[in-house]
């Protein structure tokens, strides 16, 4: 469907409105706020931006909560004017929707962004340092509080941490003291922005290890060249550096190095090499259970396990998280499989102590060699993938060899989208562009929507173990969308459940409750629908691979 379509939907939907209440003595305020807000929102996502301005500056003259009935006479001082628009904006540039071959650079695969965490409770600020970073071209976590900003960095590891001294559940200086030995192993700057900045706390801070302190109010255009400044002095540290400080293992810099190298010596010299892929089983209920610092312990034991294990010759590498890879030259399969079992016993027979409880830690493997008619880097770890997904699945703790007889059993892997707004022709727009999303990683997407939150409530919308990213509208009639929010929360778990909030511009109260609420982002009506998807796809990146 194209954008003009979309807009002529709008103007037909609109007209359709007027028309309905002109034939009705009075119209209720709740009604006319309502119809405002959806008409800002959709106009501004199909381009219809004249509209969308002239719908956002007449909503402030209504309100869902007043109780008033207007007649024609009033109301369509204010709302006919809106008719006179649609020709001005028909034939103007497409504006927000784009077309799917703008977005092609974005939904097949992940963009390549750095990441900013901003740890800060100052909800108009952050929203605006959101908008400031993005349109540099970075992604942007946002975190209301300590805790949920704990939460993020453990589980996303962003590139950068911009965070607020004063927080409402605890100080941001104590938030540094939990975070700053890993951001460093990890080499992830921490910036502190603040409206305390006397000398002492400054100094105090530089001393735990931030790179930059920031005083609040900020300079914008000072911000912006700090952060891009801080960002290519990491680049050049991870240039340089080809050890996992966490762990000791080779990074994944290195084991595309290492592979190329082996591989080009295979088809020189044809001397094989085997390739192990190792996935720590259960890791993420370790991390869950006696916390992330017991997690890096998990981590570096199994590392100093491997690396005591091997010859000199051999390479081991972080492939990345709790999957390690591990190149084993002049050695076939059989014979790697042997070397891994021997780790596996060792790391097996280790024993770990967190919270006065004892508990050990086991590893799934996959392994492949590499042959003649197989001599492409990717098709090479696809197989070692294919094989440890059925030690996976087959019950861990185990090493699987790879053979092109595998049978791995794995399900078709699909997301579920689902879209929940009173706004049809929103539904209808999102919905449809969803359809042919193709999104790394998923072999099919099921998009759904609903017309409220009984609605969907109400539905059998959830099934266990499913993947499910939730579009969410702010305000809607009968439940609006924090009460919804809130009963997902609170009714299904949240491993596996993303939830973005669709909101009004000015709504800022809507978005503090939202993240505090545990919603995972917002996007702000009228949204830009590749923009949209890009920001799904790096929030669903976390569960998909």
């Amino acid at each position: 469907m194209t954008t003009r379509k979309y807009k002529e939907l709008v103007e037909q939907r609109t007209r359709q409105t007027l028309q309905t209440w002109s034939a009705q003595e009075v119209v209720s305020e709740k009604d006319i706020y309502r119809f405002l807000h959806n008409l800002k929102g959709t106009a501004g996502t199909v381009g219809l931006i004249k509209v969308e301005k002239l719908a956002d500056s007449t909503l402030l003259y209504f309100s869902e909560d007043i109780h008033r009935c207007w007649p024609e006479e009033e109301w369509g001082e204010y709302l006919y004017p809106l008719l006179e628009l649609f020709g001005d904006d028909m034939d103007a540039h497409d504006g927000l929707l784009g077309s799917r071959s703008q977005e092609s650079g974005h939904i097949h695969g992940m963009p390549i962004q750095q990441e900013i965490l901003i740890i800060d409770d100052d909800v108009e600020l952050v929203a605006f340092l959101r908008e400031s970073l993005e349109k540099q071209s970075y992604y942007v976590s946002i975190a209301l509080s300590a805790e949920r900003g704990l939460k993020i960095f453990y589980e996303g590891k962003p590139d950068l941490i911009l965070l607020d001294i004063l927080l409402p559940d605890q100080s941001g200086i104590d938030v540094l003291k939990q975070i700053i030995g890993k951001a460093k192993k990890e080499r992830i700057p921490i910036i502190i922005i603040s409206g305390e900045h006397t000398k002492d706390i400054q100094m105090y801070a530089y001393s735990l290890g931030v790179m930059d302190y920031m005083p609040k109010p900020l300079d914008i255009d000072l911000f912006l060249v700090l952060i891009k400044n801080r960002f290519d002095l990491k680049r050049e540290w991870q240039e340089s550096i080809i050890v996992d400080e966490l762990t000791g293992a080779f990074n994944r810099r290195y084991f595309n190095q290492t592979m190329k190298q082996l591989m080009s010596d295979f088809r020189r010299t044809g001397r094989i090499f085997s390739v192990a892929l190792m996935d720590l089983d259960y890791f993420k209920l370790v991390n869950d259970t006696y916390g992330h610092l017991i997690g890096d312990e998990v981590l570096q034991t199994f590392s100093e396990v491997v690396r005591h294990s091997i010859r000199v010759e051999d390479t081991f590498c972080r492939f990345g998280g709790e999957e390690f890879a591990l190149f084993m030259p002049n050695t076939d399969a059989v014979s790697a499989l042997l070397v891994v079992d021997r780790i596996q016993q060792q790391l097996a027979a280790r024993t770990f102590t967190a919270k006065k409880e004892e508990f050990q830690v086991t590893f799934s493997g996959g392994i492949t060699e590499v042959r003649e008619v197989l001599n492409e880097p990717d098709r090479l770890i696809g197989e070692a993938d294919q094989a440890l997904y059925v030690s996976k699945n087959t019950g861990r703790n185990r090493t699987t060899l790879y053979s092109d007889k595998l049978d791995t059993g794995k399900a078709e892997s699909l997301l579920n989208v689902i879209v929940v707004d009173d706004d049809a022709l929103i539904r209808r727009i999102v919905t449809h562009h969803f359809a042919s999303w193709d999104p790394a990683g998923i072999d099919s997407v099921k998009v759904s929507s609903y017309a409220s939150g009984p609605l969907f409530l109400e539905s059998d919308w959830y099934a266990q173990g499913g993947k499910y990213i939730i579009l969410l509208d702010g305000i809607m009639p009968e439940l609006d969308g924090l009460e919804v929010l809130e009963r997902i929360r609170s009714n299904y778990p949240e491993v596996n459940i993303l939830v973005i909030m669709l909101t009004g511009r000015n709504n800022q109260r809507d978005i503090i409750h939202a993240l505090q609420m545990g919603a995972d982002d917002y996007v702000v009506k009228p949204f830009h629908l590749p923009e949209l998807l890009t920001r799904i796809e790096r929030l669903a990146h976390r569960f998909l691979f």
